[in-house]
C-alpha cells in the first residue's frame, strides 16, 4: 500500500514540525497576538503542504489503480485548495500584526481583511468549478504575489528598523523569506505548467524538483522561525518560551537517566536487575534534582540570554505587551470605544499605571505621525 519516497518523507517531517511549532505558539501566545495568528497560519500551512500530493507519491501503483483512488484525489485537491485560499486570506493580516510597516499596515484594516476573505472564497469556488487555466491560475498567481510581497515587506522592515527591532526584523526576513522565495517560485512555475499544458493532475514524475522545493520551503522555514523566536525574541513570547525550554530540558534529563540505567542493566545483565536499576535511577534523580534544575536553567539561559523571571524583567515585558496592543489598535486608524475598553482592561490586568499607559500611547501616536 505504501512505498518509500524521499520527497514524501521530507514533506511529512516538514508538516510535523509546522504543526508542532503551531501548538507551541498557540500555548505561549495571548489572544489576538501575532504569535496566535502565526499559530493558525502554520496549522493551515501544514495542511496545505501535506495535501499537495506527497501522500500520493508514497502510495503504490496498485493503490493508484484502485477505483476509489479518484475520490481520494478529489478530496485531497479540495483540501489543498482550501488551504491555499486560507493562506491567501490570513498571511497579509499576519504581516500587518508582526511587522506594522507602511507596506503591511493597510491589511490591519477590518474592511481589507474582509475583502481578502471574500476574494479568497471566490477563488476557492472558481478553482473548483472552472478550468485550471482560469480559477486555479488566478489563485496560484495571487499566492505567488502574496509571498513576494511578504518578502519585500520583511526586507523593508529589516532596512528601516534600528537597534533591537532591526535584529528582530532581520530574523523575520530570513525565516519567512526562505519559505516565501520557494513557495512563490513553486506557484509561479505551477501556473506556467498549467498554461503550457504540461501539468499532470497526479504527479507523474516521482522526482519532480518542484515537489522538493515546496516541501523544503516549510522544512527550512520552521526551524529558522523557532530560532528567531529564541534568539531575537520574535512575537514577544520569550519569557514563556524560556520556561518551556527549562521544563523540557529537565524532563529530558530525568527520562534519559532512568532509561539509560534501567535499559543498560536489562540488556547487559537481566530484566530483574534492569527493574532494580530503574528504581535506583529514580532515586538518583530525586537526590540530584537540584543540580538537574540548575542544568536546565543554564540550557534555557543559553538559548534565551538576557531573559530572567525577575520583577524588573516582568514589569518591562508587561509594558512591551501593552505597547504592542496599543500599536495594533492604532493601525486601524484610531481606537474605538470597544478597543479602548479592552485596552483599559488589559492595563488593569497587567498592573500598568494610567500615566505610563498614556505616555506609551502618546509616544506611539507621535511616532505614527512622523512615519506617515
Amino acid at each position: 500500500m505504501f512505498q518509500f519516497h524521499p520527497y514524501g518523507i521530507v514533506a511529512l517531517v516538514a508538516t510535523a514540525l509546522c504543526w508542532a511549532l503551531a501548538v507551541v505558539l498557540y500555548r505561549v501566545g495571548v489572544r489576538g497576538s501575532a504569535a496566535r495568528k502565526l499559530s493558525l497560519l502554520l496549522g493551515i500551512e501544514g495542511v496545505t503542504l501535506i495535501s499537495a500530493g506527497y501522500i500520493d507519491l508514497m502510495l503504490t501503483p496498485a493503490v493508484h489503480a484502485h477505483p476509489l483512488y479518484q475520490r481520494w484525489f478529489d478530496a485531497e485537491f479540495i483540501v489543498h485548495t482550501l488551504g491555499d485560499c486560507s493562506m491567501l486570506a490570513l498571511y497579509p493580516p499576519f504581516l500587518a500584526a508582526a511587522l506594522g510597516t507602511r507596506l503591511t499596515r493597510p491589511f490591519a484594516d477590518t474592511r481589507v481583511r474582509i475583502g481578502l476573505a471574500v476574494g479568497a472564497a471566490l477563488l476557492f469556488v472558481a478553482t473548483l468549478t472552472t478550468p485550471m487555466k482560469f480559477g486555479a491560475s488566478a489563485l496560484y498567481v495571487a499566492l505567488a504575489l502574496v509571498f513576494w510581497f511578504a518578502l519585500a515587506a520583511s526586507a523593508q522592515a529589516w532596512y528601516l528598523a534600528e537597534g533591537a527591532a532591526r535584529t528582530r526584523a532581520r530574523w523575520f526576513a530570513i525565516a519567512f523569506g526562505v519559505r516565501d522565495v520557494l513557495w512563490g517560485y513553486v506557484y509561479l512555475e505551477t501556473t506556467r505548467q498549467v498554461w503550457a499544458g504540461t501539468m499532470a493532475e497526479v504527479p507523474s514524475d516521482p522526482m519532480d524538483p518542484i515537489m522538493l522545493y515546496y516541501a523544503l520551503g516549510t522544512l527550512l522555514a520552521v526551524p529558522l522561525i523557532a530560532y528567531g523566536i529564541l534568539r531575537a525574541h520574535l512575537f514577544d513570547i520569550d519569557l514563556r518560551i524560556r520556561w518551556t525550554i527549562k521544563q523540557s530540558t529537565l524532563a529530558a534529563a530525568v527520562v534519559t537517566i532512568i532509561y539509560v540505567l534501567s535499559e543498560g542493566a536489562s540488556r547487559l545483565l537481566s530484566s530483574e536487575l534492569g527493574n532494580v536499576a530503574g528504581l535506583l535511577a529514580a532515586a538518583l534523580v530525586v537526590f540530584f534534582l537540584a543540580p538537574l534544575q540548575r542544568f536546565a536553567d543554564r540550557v534555557a539561559s543559553a538559548a534565551m540570554p538576557n531573559t530572567q523571571n525577575t520583577p524588573e524583567y516582568a514589569a518591562h515585558r508587561k509594558l512591551q505587551v501593552y505597547e504592542s496592543a496599543i500599536a495594533e489598535a492604532l493601525q486601524g486608524g484610531g481606537i474605538s470605544d470597544k478597543e479602548r475598553a479592552l485596552l483599559n482592561r488589559l492595563r488593569e490586568t497587567l498592573g500598568i499605571a494610567k500615566a505610563d499607559a498614556d505616555a506609551i500611547e502618546r509616544d506611539l501616536k507621535q511616532e505614527s505621525v512622523a512615519t506617515a
